[in-house]
């Protein structure tokens, strides 16, 4: 099996290159695509449907990590917001999109959801996550991560 046909059970296995830290109830991952730069996803530490799917207990330590996560991407990347997303319609199970948004987005752009950006944005070699490009802000908000849960 490849890391991304399970993502979940590959960073808890320890073999998806895209986990940034392990947190209390989840694990914070950088985005395969970057055209947002500092795009991360949120995994539970189970796969699950939907955060229903958790316990009362799980379900606050999983939203808590989603909103350090959030103000780590805030500190590392000075977006004007953060869009915060939990769909499973195409992907069924939990996992949490962190979309930070930003003054340089056109201003329709700004205005809708980013998964109405051209599909090429999903698709184009020049968006893919690259370590020389996207490192130092990956590093960051790891950085933030790592001392958020000291």
């Amino acid at each position: 099996m490849k890391w991304y046909e399970n993502r979940i059970e590959s960073a808890i296995d320890g073999t998806n290159p895209m986990v940034i830290k392990e947190l209390p109830g989840s694990f914070a991952v950088y985005g395969d695509v970057q055209f947002l730069p500092g795009y991360c996803v949120l995994l539970p530490k189970r796969e699950v449907a939907s955060l229903n799917d958790l316990d009362l207990n799980e379900r606050q330590v999983f939203l808590t990590d989603m909103t350090l996560l959030g103000d780590a991407i805030i500190q590392a990347c000075s977006p004007l917001r953060i869009n915060y997303e939990l769909l499973g319609n195409t992907d069924n199970f939990l996992h949490a999109h962190l979309f930070p948004r930003y003054e340089w987005e056109t201003d329709e752009a700004k205005k809708m959801p980013v998964w109405l950006y051209d599909k090429s944005h999903w698709t184009n070699p020049e968006y893919h996550y690259s370590e020389k490009r996207d490192g130092e802000r990956r590093q960051k908000i790891s950085s933030y991560l790592e001392n958020a849960y000291r």
